[in-house]
């Protein structure tokens, strides 16, 4: 981790590129692949594991047959090869509480829940953080941008509306960091414009 190129807010170390990088989901053209790419499944907290499955009645009835039955037989999340906490997958590849809606978007289950108000709780905070990834030590935290293939379409889209990653991340980064850290990753955006 090279230190030049990070700004320390509170406890956390910020990557220049969440300052630096362009980023607006296209989901027209990526059709939800961050759902399904990676070699496992969403990090979670055992916050949000206990959550997930208290609410999951608000969910299950928007996954396919075969999503359902690998939550029941692998549990509502599970430890990956890195010891991580994380959503169970299916065919170790898609995400068990995906679907594909009429466009073959893969969407949230347990956000389309949230949107229909049948739940208070959105999606795990490091999926709707992404592409941001959050490494937690001791003593800080490592807020960097995971640059995928998957998602040049974001890059492209946000390219062209000009919309650093920072601000397209403003609300769970939020939900993650709280407001008065917020204000002080866009003062330090200012000075990074101005070059202060």
């Amino acid at each position: 981790m090279n230190k030049n190129r990070m700004i320390e807010i509170g406890r956390t170390l910020i990557s220049l590129d969440i300052f630096e990088k362009h980023f607006l989901c296209d989901l027209l053209k990526c059709k939800g692949a961050c759902c399904i790419e990676g070699d496992s499944g969403a990090p979670l907290t055992e916050e949000e594991a206990k959550t997930i499955e208290k609410n999951y009645a608000a969910y299950r009835a928007y996954l396919p047959k075969k999503h359902i039955r690998e939550i029941e037989k692998q549990g509502f999340s599970v430890i990956d090869s890195d010891g991580d906490l994380v959503t169970p997958l299916v065919n170790n590849r898609q995400c068990a509480y995906s679907f594909y809606d009429e466009n073959g978007i893969l969407k949230c289950s347990i956000e389309k829940a949230y949107f229909e108000r049948k739940t208070t709780f959105r999606k795990p905070v490091s999926c709707h953080l992404f592409p941001i990834r959050i490494t937690e030590y001791k003593r800080f935290d490592a807020v960097n941008y995971q640059e995928l293939d998957i998602c040049k379409p974001g890059r492209q889209c946000g390219f062209s509306n000009q919309l650093p990653l920072y601000k397209f991340l403003k609300e769970p980064l939020i939900r993650k960091y709280g407001e008065e850290w917020y204000n002080e990753v866009e003062i330090a955006a200012k000075h990074l414009q101005q070059g202060t």
